[in-house]
C-alpha cells in the first residue's frame, strides 16, 4: 500500500526520500509523503547457529517493542534465486518489513541474510539503518546441532552440513568488512537466556 501515491494513484518504489520529513516523494506528482523510517534489524547465522530458538525467545521480551519474524515462513511463497543474490525474496522482506512499521514499531527479521543482498535493494531507502547481527558457534557444536535435526528440515546431510560449516567460517573472518558491518555473537558457551537477552540488549541500544 505504501508504494501507492495517495495523490495520484501511480506506483512506484524508487522515490526520492527527503529526510527533513522524513517524506517519500512521489516521482509522478511530486507529493511528499511523510511516513516513519524505522531502523531494521537482521538476525543472520548458518542452520544450527540458533536464530530460530532466540527469534522465538525475542518474541516475548521485545512484544512491546519491535515486531519479530521469521524470513523462512515466506521461504517456497515467494521466488528466490540464488543467482542474482536471492534480491526479489529480500526486497519483498524489506517491503514487508517497512509496511509494518508504519504501525509504530521497528521489524526484527530473523533469516540467514548477508548485508550486499539488502543494502542494494530498491525498498533499502525507507529504512534508517539496517543493523546486522549473526549468531555463530564452535564447528563441533554446529555438526552435532544439525545432525540432531530431524530429518523432515533436510539440514543433517553431509553436504548441507559443510556448507554450513564453511558459512559460519566465513561470518567469523569477514563480519568485520561486510559493508555495513555484521556484529558476531558466538553462542557455544551462552545459555539460550543469556543470549536473547544480550541480542534484545543490542536491539535497544539502536531503537
Amino acid at each position: 500500500m505504501f508504494n501507492v501515491c495517495p495523490r495520484c494513484g501511480e506506483y512506484s518504489v524508487e522515490k526520492a526520500i527527503d529526510s527533513n520529513g522524513p517524506f517519500a516523494i512521489c516521482p509522478f506528482c511530486q507529493y511528499a509523503h511523510p511516513f516513519l523510517r524505522q531502523p531494521l534489524f537482521l538476525i543472520t547465522g548458518p542452520s544450527g547457529a540458533g536464530k530460530t530458538t532466540v527469534c522465538l525467545e525475542l518474541v516475548a521480551l521485545l512484544r512491546d517493542e519491535c515486531v519479530v519474524l521469521e524470513s523462512d515462513i515466506l521461504w517456497g511463497a515467494f521466488p528466490a534465486t540464488e543467482e542474482n543474490g536471492y534480491q526479489e525474496y529480500r526486497n519483498m522482506w524489506l517491503r514487508m518489513a517497512k509496511n509494518i512499521g508504519q504501525a509504530g514499531r521497528p521489524v526484527v527479521l530473523c533469516g540467514t541474510v548477508l548485508p550486499e543482498q539488502c543494502e542494494r535493494c530498491p525498498e533499502r531507502r525507507y529504512f534508517s539503518t539496517l543493523h546486522y547481527l549473526s549468531l555463530v558457534c564452535e564447528d563441533d557444536l554446529l555438526v552435532e546441532r544439525l545432525k540432531q535435526r530431524p530429518a523432515w528440515r533436510g539440514t543433517n546431510n553431509g553436504d548441507v552440513v559443510q556448507r554450513m560449516v564453511q558459512f559460519n567460517r566465513w561470518l567469523k573472518e569477514h563480519a568485520a568488512t561486510t559493508n555495513p558491518p555484521i556484529t558476531l555473537y558466538d553462542t557455544s558457551q551462552r545459555s539460550l537466556q543469556e543470549t536473547t537477552c544480550t541480542i534484545a540488549q543490542w536491539i535497544r541500544e539502536r531503537l
